[in-house]
């Protein structure tokens, strides 16, 4: 009965790690939150070992050890505010572990992403405002708008249909370059290296970059060179894009 209770709480405690994993959450955090509720659940230190790929959890003097693969990574920092408003019930009792533990199977199975309608909106208007941030003229801003948005449409639906890692952010970027070098050749645009600025930045990994960066100085080293690797051949896949254009359209 003992084993089948410590079970059910190392379950739970990894079910919300993995979301959190899974959202875009720092480490030290997942850890955090895995621990604080295993500690309330047994009045034991709760032990975890978070990697980007995986999660160990078990109790102090226990022999129990689970493991939660982590298949996927995105970012949903909707979901990691979620698990920890449901964290924070638990420590103050408004809810039990089985709540807890129904609450988060829910939250797991909850796919929560904003529609894609305005997800395009986003990166439209993100690359339009960066790009005259970056110094660019406000002639170009409805041509960067349009070659953000047409980017990110590629991305998209390059995850979604070839799954292969950094491929995405190559097609987009290369998209996004010869989209403005396009502009340019036929008169609509002036500056072709801040539309090309602001057309990437919706693909630039910037919550990776700051997570890996949070994780390093929280002394999570694995984890931390980890993500930071990551970023950085996602910023290069990015970067290749662009460089591609530049040498055989220019």
């Amino acid at each position: 009965m003992k084993t089948d209770t410590t079970d059910y709480l190392l379950e739970t405690c990894l079910m919300a790690g993995k979301i959190m994993m899974e959202s875009g959450a720092e480490m030290y955090r997942v850890e955090d939150t895995m621990n604080r509720i295993a500690n309330i659940a047994s009045n034991k230190k709760g032990i975890s070992f978070v990697t980007p790929t995986g999660i160990f959890m078990s109790l102090e003097g226990e022999r129990n050890v689970q493991l939660q693969q982590i298949p996927t990574r995105t970012i949903n920092l909707e979901k990691v505010s979620m698990v920890n408003e449901l964290s924070r019930d638990f420590a103050e009792k408004r809810i039990n572990l089985k709540d807890l533990h129904t609450k988060l199977t829910n939250l797991d199975k909850d796919v929560r992403h904003f529609p894609l309608w305005l997800q395009i909106l986003a990166a439209s208007f993100v690359s339009g405002s960066l790009m005259i941030i970056f110094g660019g003229s406000w002639v170009d801003f409805i041509p960067t708008c349009l070659i953000g948005a047409i980017g990110f449409i590629v991305f998209y639906y390059t995850q979604i249909f070839m799954k292969v890692k950094f491929l995405a952010e190559f097609l987009a970027s290369f998209t996004v370059g010869l989209l403005a070098v396009f502009t340019i050749s036929i008169g609509l645009g002036i500056n072709l290296d801040k539309m090309i600025i602001g057309g990437v930045m919706p693909l630039v990994p910037g919550v990776p970059i700051t997570n890996a960066v949070r994780d390093l100085i929280a002394g999570h080293l694995l984890s931390g060179m980890a993500r930071g690797t990551e970023a950085l051949l996602t910023s290069c896949a990015i970067g290749i894009g662009i460089a591609v254009i530049f040498r055989f359209f220019l």
